[in-house]
C-alpha cells in the first residue's frame, strides 16, 4: 500500500487511483484569503450536489482494510459459492494494498499488521497465487518474524479452524449458553457493544459446532515451527484480571466436554432465533459485514440451506457490500453510510449558503424524515419504556439506530425550510426525547447503548480484538449538546449534565479524546463547537485550552493532521499528514472559539483552498475515521468533502455555528 517500510506515513504506490488524483490548484494570493475560500466554497458545493442520489441521499465509499476482502473470499470458499470473476478481482484489490515489505497495514501509511497480513495471505492463496511468488514469500517472511500464525488475533485463527488450518482446542470458549443469562448477570450479550453481539451471538454456535471443510493446501510457511504450531503459553497470575479470565477459559473447555446435550441445543436454537429476528429488511444484519458473515454461517451448520430466503437475503445483502473501484477490481466495504453521509452533507450545503429552501436540502430532509425509526431495536432492553426515535447509520439497520446520527440528523432537519414544517417538527421531538433517553448515568452518551460500561467483556480472552463495549464518548456527548443548543435547550439539565462530563474529560493538553474519529482533533473539532454554542464564552479555560493545543499542532504547511497511532501512542497526537477531514475540524472548533481573524485560521483556510482539487474535491488516501481504536479504522470518502465545506462555508460567511439557527423549529423546548 505505501512505499515505506518503516511504519512511518508515506506515499501510496499501489493505490487505485481516483478519477481526479491529481491537481494545479492555483496559488492564492498573499491578503486574499476570503475571496480564496469563496471560490473553495462554491466548487465543493457544486460537487457535492452532483453527488447526490436522485432519492435525495449521499453515500461516499467507506474503506477499511483487506480483511473485509479476504473474509469475503474465505466465506465463499466455506460456502462452497466462489466464482473466478469476484475471486480474481477481489484478489487485485488485496493484492494492490500491500507494502514493500510484503505485510498488508490496517490504514493507509500505517505499519504492517499481523492478522491482516494472514488472513490476505490466505486469500491469495485461494485465488491462486503460489507461495513462491515473490509478493507471498515477503509476505510470509514478514509473518514469520511478527509470531506468526500463533501470534494473530482469535477472529483470524476462527477463519483458519474453519479450514482445519488452525485447531479449534487452542481457541478461547464461549459457549452458547451465553444467551440464557440474564441482562444483570456480568457478561450476558447485552453487556456486550450491539457490533460485539451481534457478532458473538453467531460465533458461539460456530464455536459449538468447530465445522471443518478441508482446505487444498496447507499454510506450514506462516507457522514458526510447524510441528508445534501453537507452542504453550504462561499464563498471568491468578491474582491478576487477565489471570482469572485465563482459568474462567479453561473450565467453559471443561464445560463443553460434559454440558448437557439438550441445554447445547436448545442454547443453540435459542442463538437462531435471536439472529433471525434480528435480521434487516435488506436482509443484512445490524447493517455491517462481520456480523453478517458470521450469521450466515452459523445459521448454514444448523442446517438452513443457501436457498432458504434468510440466507438468500443474506448473501444478497453482503454483496451490496461490494464496490468496483475500477473494471476488475473489487473492494468491500465493512459498512455503508447513508444517513451519515447525507446529514453531514446537508450540514455543509446549509453553512455554505445554501438557501434554506433548496429542492436539494428539501430532498435530503424527506429521505432523512423517511428513514427516522419508529420501533424499539436492541437498546430497548436497557431502556424500555422509552418512545423510538432516533437514525441508523445504514440503509436498513432498524434494531441499531445510534445517538450520534440522531443528532446530526436534528441538526440538518434544523437548516431546511420544510414545507410541512409540522413533519418535521414531530419527527424531531421524537428524536430529541429518545436521544434525552440514551442518556447514561455518568451524564453522557455512547454510540448505541445507555450505561454499556462493564468491565469485564473486554477481558474475555475470545475478545482480543478492538472494543467490545460502548462506553459514553466526548465526540458523541458533543454532538447531542450542540443539538439541544440548537434547539434553544442548552440549560436543561440532560444538556448541563452532558457539559460537565465534557468539561472534566478534557486532557491535560486542552485536547478531548475521539472515539469515532482520529483522534485528538477530532474530538477537540467536536468539543469545541457543542461547548461554545451551549453558551461558554470563548474566553472560558477550556476553551482558552483547545485553542493553544489546536494552534501548537498545526502543521508547518497551514493544515492539520493525525495518525491513527495516537491511539497508541501520544506522541502522535496532533501529528500527521495534513488532512482536508482533520484541517476542517481544527478551523471549525477555532471559529467556534472566536479564532476567526487570526493567523491559524488564515493558514488553514488557504492550505484548503490551495489543496482543493479542479472538481472541488480534495484528495484524501489517509483514514481519518475509527471503528475500534488501535484496531480497526476507515476512511470516509465523503469526509474529504463535507467537512472542507462545511469549514469553509463557516468562515467565508462568519458564521462560526453554522446555519443551525436560522430555521424557527416548533419543537425547540419539547424534546429535553
Amino acid at each position: 500500500m505505501t512505499a515505506t517500510t518503516d511504519g512511518s506515513p508515506g506515499t501510496p504506490t499501489h493505490r487505485t487511483p481516483s478519477a481526479s488524483s491529481t491537481s494545479d490548484p492555483d496559488p492564492v494570493p498573499s491578503g486574499d484569503t476570503e475571496a480564496a475560500a469563496q471560490r473553495a466554497v462554491q466548487r465543493a458545493a457544486d460537487h457535492l450536489l452532483a453527488r447526490q442520489h436522485p432519492d435525495g441521499w449521499w453515500k461516499g465509499d467507506l474503506e477499511t482494510n483487506v480483511t473485509m476482502d479476504a473474509e469475503d473470499l474465505l466465506l465463499r470458499q466455506f460456502l462452497g459459492i466462489q466464482d473466478a470473476r469476484t475471486t480474481a478481482a477481489s484478489a487485485r484489490w488485496i493484492r494492490s494494498q500491500q507494502r514493500e515489505d510484503g505485510a498488508w497495514p490496517t490504514f493507509h501509511g500505517g505499519p504492517g499488521d499481523l492478522s491482516a497480513t494472514v488472513e490476505a495471505y490466505v486469500a491469495l492463496r485461494l485465488a491462486g497465487d503460489s507461495p513462491d511468488e515473490a509478493h507471498m514469500s515477503l509476505a510470509a517472511k514478514w509473518s514469520r518474524g511478527e509470531g506468526g500464525v500463533a501470534a494473530t488475533r482469535v477472529f483470524t485463527r476462527i477463519w483458519l479452524a474453519l479450514f482445519g488450518w488452525w485447531d479449534w482446542d487452542d481457541l478461547p470458549e464461549l459457549p452458547p449458553e451465553v444467551i440464557y443469562l440474564p441482562k444483570w448477570m456480568p457478561l450476558n450479550i447485552y453487556s456486550f457493544g450491539c457490533w460485539a453481539r451481534q457478532t458473538i451471538v453467531p460465533l458461539t454456535v460456530v464455536g459449538a459446532l468447530r465445522p471443518v471443510r478441508p482446505a487444498p493446501f496447507g499454510i506450514e510457511e506462516l507457522h514458526l515451527d510447524p510441528e508445534r504450531p501453537n507452542p504453550k503459553q504462561r499464563r498471568a497470575p491468578i491474582t491478576s484480571w487477565d489471570g482469572v479470565f485465563q482459568r474462567l477459559d479453561q473450565v467453559l473447555h471443561v464445560y463443553r466436554k460434559f454440558s448437557p446435550r439438550p441445554v447445547r441445543r436448545g442454547a443453540m436454537n435459542a442463538c437462531a432465533r435471536w439472529i433471525i429476528e434480528r435480521q434487516e429488511a435488506d436482509g443484512c444484519w445490524g447493517g455491517i459485514q462481520p456480523p453478517a458473515v458470521y450469521s450466515v454461517i452459523a445459521l448454514h451448520l444448523l442446517g438452513y440451506d443457501l436457498d432458504h430466503p434468510v440466507l438468500k437475503a443474506g448473501l444478497d445483502s453482503l454483496d451490496r457490500f461490494a464496490v468496483w473501484p475500477e473494471d476488475g477490481v473489487r473492494m468491500i466495504e465493512a459498512c455503508q453510510s447513508p444517513v451519515w453521509d447525507t446529514c453531514l452533507a446537508a450540514i455543509a450545503l446549509a453553512d455554505a449558503g445554501l438557501p434554506a429552501d433548496h429542492p436539494a436540502l428539501v430532498k435530503a430532509a424527506d429521505w432523512m424524515l423517511d428513514e427516522q425509526i419508529t420501533r424499539p431495536g436492541d437498546w430497548s432492553v436497557q431502556r424500555p419504556q422509552l418512545t423510538p426515535g432516533g437514525w441508523a447509520f445504514e440503509f436498513h439497520n432498524d434494531n441499531y439506530p445510534d445517538i450520534d446520527d440522531t443528532a446530526e440528523v436534528v441538526l440538518a432537519l434544523r437548516r431546511v425550510a420544510h414545507p410541512d414544517q409540522a413533519r418535521v417538527d414531530t419527527a424531531v421531538e421524537r428524536a430529541v426525547r429518545w436521544t434525552v433517553g440514551m442518556q447514561s448515568r455518568n451524564g453522557a452518551w455512547g454510540a448505541f447503548d445507555a450505561d454499556n460500561t462493564s468491565p469485564f467483556p473486554n477481558r474475555l480472552p475470545f475478545c482480543d480484538f478492538g472494543e467490545v463495549i460502548d462506553p459514553p464518548s466526548a465526540d458523541v456527548t458533543a454532538h447531542v449538546v450542540e443539538m439541544l443548543a440548537a434547539l434553544g435547550v442548552e440549560n436543561d439539565p440532560h444538556a448541563r449534565s452532558g457539559i460537565d462530563w465534557l468539561l472534566a474529560e478534557q486532557e491535560e493538553n486542552g485536547s478531548w479524546f475521539g472515539r469515532w474519529g482520529v483522534n485528538y482533533i477530532y474530538g477537540t473539532g467536536s468539543a469545541v463547537p457543542a461547548l461554545a454554542a451551549a453558551g461558554l464564552p470563548v474566553d472560558h479555560p477550556a476553551i482558552r485550552r483547545a485553542v493553544s493545543w489546536l494552534e501548537s499542532v498545526q502543521n508547518a504547511d497551514g493544515g492539520w493532521g493525525e495518525d491513527l497511532r495516537s491511539y497508541s501512542d501520544l506522541e502522535w497526537a496532533g501529528r500527521g499528514h495534513s488532512t482536508a477531514s482533520q484541517t476542517a475540524w481544527a478551523l471549525m472548533a477555532l471559529l467556534a472559539a472566536g479564532r476567526r481573524d487570526t493567523p491559524a485560521v488564515e493558514r488553514g483556510v488557504r492550505w484548503l483552498a490551495e489543496t482543493q482539487l479542479p472538481d472541488g474535491s480534495w484528495d484524501e488516501p489517509y483514514f481519518t475515521g475509527t471503528g475500534f481504536p488501535r484496531d480497526f479504522s476507515i476512511n470516509y470518502h465523503l469526509y474529504r468533502m463535507v467537512f472542507p465545506l462545511t469549514a469553509l462555508g463557516r468562515y467565508a460567511r462568519s458564521e462560526p455555528f453554522g446555519a443551525a439557527g436560522h430555521i424557527p423549529a416548533a419543537a425547540a423546548g419539547k424534546g429535553a
